[in-house]
C-alpha cells in the first residue's frame, strides 16, 4: 500500500517538472500526433452528453461551431450521438440493443461501464494504442497510473482517461445579505441551516410582503450535495471504525432532514419534478431561493451561468460559499475532482479502430485542450507571449463554448497544457463580479479539513470494479434503497407517519432479500486487504495540496 502510494507521488511530481519544463503560456499547438498519410480519412461516431443547455441559435448538441470545428481540424470525420446526460444509461443501453452504439463512447459513471465490459459490448483498448497511437500512449508513459485505472477485472485495458485539477467539486452558498437582514450568523451545524431556511421561507428576506422564498433548493445536484454533506454517494458505503460499512445510518440521517424541510415547506414541493434543476436554478437566479448548492470546480461556469445572472436581475444579492455543516452523523468536505478520471471507451462493434484512436489522440492533445477551453483564437481570446491566453469576447464563448466544451473535452488533460488551465486562471481579476468568485473559489479550497473525510473512502469512480453478480445486485436495487433515487427514502420524505428510521429497516430488509449482504461482504474485505490498490481520499488529498503548493497558495 505504501508503496502504491510513494509511487503515486512520484508520478505526480514526475508530471508537475514536464510540466514546467515544457508547458509555457505560448506554448505553440500540438498536433493530433498521427504521422502525415495519404490513406482514406476515417469515419466514427463518438457519444456526447446532451444537458439541455445549449442555446437554439448555436444548434444542437450534434451539430454546432464545436462539432464543426473538430471536424474540420481533426484527423477524422466525426458523427456526435447526442445522450441526454440524466438519462445516459437507459439511451445507451438502448442504443447497444438496437446494435447502434457509438464507435466511441465518452462516460464518466463506471457503474454504467463496468457491465458493458461484463457484457462483452466494449473491446480492450491496449492494442489499439501500441499499433496507432502516439499523443495517448505518451500520456500512459508519464502516467502510468492511467493503465491501472483502465484495466477491467480481467486484467486487459479498457479505458481512456485523464488528468484533473484536483479541487472541490461542489460549492455550498447562502445568501449573506438575507443573514444580515435577518441577524443570522452562517450556519456551522444542519440544524443551524435548519433555522436560515425556515428563516429565509417565512420572514420575508426580500421585503416583498409576500411568502414566496425558499430556504433552500432540493432538486439535482443540491440534493445530491445533501447527501454529501452527511457522507453518502454512491454506492453508499462508508468508513466507519476503520471498516467500509453499507451507510445506512447516513441515509436514514439525510433522509430525515430533507423530510423536515419538505414537510414544513422550506424546500419546493414539487423538487421531484424538477429533474435537471432547472426550475430551482431560475428561482435562485431570480431571487427566491437562500441556500443553493451546485457544481463549483470550473469558476468561469459558476460566474457566467450563476452569479452573473443573479446580480443582474438581483443587483442587492449578496453571496457566499460556506462549509459543510456538521450533521448529526458527522462532518464531512466536499468530494473532489477525480485526479485520475477514465472517461472514454470503444464499443466492440467499432470497425474502423485506426480512425478512432487518431480521434482519442486529437481530442488530449493541447491544441484541442486550448481550443475547448479558450475558444478559436483572434474569436473568443488572444494569446500574449508570456501571458495565459486572455479572453476578447466573454459572452460569445459563453454562448458558443460553455454549453458543452468540458463535455467534448472528456479526453483532454487541462493541467498538461499548462499552469493557464487552473480553473481561477480564466477570470479577469479586474473584474468585480469575476473578482468576487475567484475569492469564493479560493475559499471553498481554504475550508478543506484534512482531519475530515468526504461521502465515502476515495471518489466514486475510484471505487473497485465489483464482480458481475454482485453488480447486478448493486445495480438492481439503486432504484429502491439507493440513497440517491430509491423509492423506499423518498416515500420517507413525502408519507406523513412514515419516518426514515421506518425506511431504514424497510430498505435494509429489501437489500438483504436481493443478496446484498454479499456486496457488504466483498467491499469490507477489499477495503481491509486490499485497499491499498486503489486510490482513496488520503491520496487525493495529497495531489490537491501538491497542485495547491505549485500555485503557491
Amino acid at each position: 500500500m505504501g508503496k502504491f502510494r510513494n509511487r503515486i507521488g512520484q508520478l505526480y511530481v514526475t508530471a508537475v517538472l514536464l510540466l514546467l519544463a515544457g508547458c509555457e503560456a505560448d506554448a505553440k499547438p500540438e498536433a493530433s500526433g498521427q504521422p502525415a498519410s495519404t490513406a482514406k480519412r476515417g469515419s466514427i461516431s463518438v457519444s456526447i452528453y446532451d444537458r439541455g443547455t445549449i442555446p437554439s441559435s448555436v444548434g444542437t448538441v450534434d451539430n454546432n461551431r464545436i462539432t464543426r470545428w473538430i471536424n474540420e481540424n481533426g484527423p477524422v470525420d466525426v458523427k456526435f450521438v447526442s445522450v441526454p446526460r440524466l438519462q445516459s444509461e437507459q439511451r445507451l443501453n438502448t442504443l447497444f440493443a438496437a446494435e447502434e452504439a457509438p464507435d466511441l463512447i465518452l462516460e464518466y459513471a463506471p457503474q454504467i461501464k463496468y457491465p458493458w465490459i461484463d457484457q462483452g459490448l466494449l473491446r480492450p483498448i491496449d492494442d489499439m494504442i501500441e499499433k496507432y497511437s502516439v499523443t495517448y500512449k505518451e500520456l500512459l508513459k508519464k502516467y502510468p497510473i492511467l493503465v491501472k485505472a483502465g484495466t477491467g477485472a480481467d486484467g486487459k485495458l479498457y479505458q481512456f482517461g485523464r488528468i484533473n485539477e484536483t479541487i472541490p467539486m461542489r460549492g455550498l452558498f447562502i445568501r449573506t445579505d438575507w443573514l444580515q437582514k435577518l441577524k443570522l450568523d452562517i450556519p456551522r451545524t444542519t440544524e443551524e441551516l435548519y433555522l436560515a431556511a425556515k428563516a429565509f421561507t417565512e420572514l420575508d428576506p426580500d421585503g416583498n410582503g409576500k411568502r414566496d422564498t425558499y430556504g433552500l433548493a432540493m432538486s439535482n445536484n443540491s440534493g445530491a450535495i445533501l447527501d454529501e454533506m452527511f457522507g453518502v454517494t454512491y454506492p453508499d458505503f462508508v468508513v466507519q471504525g476503520g471498516e467500509l460499512v453499507h451507510g445506512w445510518d447516513n441515509i436514514a440521517a439525510v433522509t430525515e432532514f430533507k423530510k423536515r424541510l419538505y414537510t414544513e415547506g422550506l424546500v419546493d414541493r414539487n423538487y421531484l419534478g424538477d429533474k435537471n434543476g432547472w426550475k430551482a436554478k431560475q428561482d435562485f437566479l431570480n431571487g427566491k431561493i437562500g441556500i443553493y448548492m451546485e457544481q463549483f470546480n470550473v469558476p468561469i461556469t459558476f460566474y457566467t451561468d450563476f452569479y452573473l445572472p443573479l446580480k443582474t436581475n438581483v443587483p442587492e444579492a449578496e453571496l457566499t460559499v460556506m462549509p459543510y455543516p456538521k450533521t448529526s452523523v458527522g462532518q464531512f468536505n466536499p468530494v473532489f475532482v477525480n485526479p485520475f478520471q477514465m472517461t472514454g471507451v470503444v464499443n466492440a462493434q467499432a470497425k474502423d479502430l485506426q480512425a478512432v484512436m487518431q480521434y482519442v489522440d486529437f481530442a488530449a492533445s493541447e491544441k484541442f485542450m486550448k481550443t475547448m477551453y479558450y475558444g478559436f483564437e483572434g474569436v473568443h481570446s488572444m494569446t500574449v507571449q508570456g501571458k495565459c491566453p486572455q479572453m476578447l469576447n466573454l459572452d460569445r464563448w459563453r454562448a458558443e463554448f460553455n454549453f458543452g466544451s468540458g463535455d467534448y473535452a472528456m479526453l483532454a488533460s487541462p493541467l498538461l497544457s499548462g499552469p493557464c488551465y487552473y480553473g481561477t486562471n480564466k477570470l479577469d481579476a479586474s473584474d468585480p463580479l469575476q473578482a468576487k468568485v475567484k475569492t469564493m473559489f479560493e475559499m471553498n479550497s481554504s475550508f478543506v479539513n484534512f482531519d475530515l473525510q468526504v461521502a465515502g473512502p476515495t471518489h466514486s469512480e475510484q471505487m473497485p470494479q465489483l464482480p458481475k453478480e454482485l453488480q447486478m445486485i448493486l445495480s438492481a436495487t439503486a432504484r429502491q434503497v439507493g440513497s440517491a433515487e430509491g423509492d423506499i427514502w423518498i416515500k420517507a420524505i413525502l408519507t406523513p407517519g412514515y419516518t426514515a428510521e421506518m425506511a431504514k429497516q424497510d430498505a435494509i430488509a429489501a437489500w438483504t432479500r436481493a443478496g446484498g449482504q454479499q456486496v457488504d461482504d466483498w467491499y469490507r474485505n477489499f477495503y481491509a486487504n486490499d485497499r491499498g490498490r486503489i486510490i482513496l481520499t488520503k491520496d487525493i488529498y495529497e495531489i490537491f495540496k501538491q497542485q495547491r503548493a505549485e500555485q503557491k497558495k
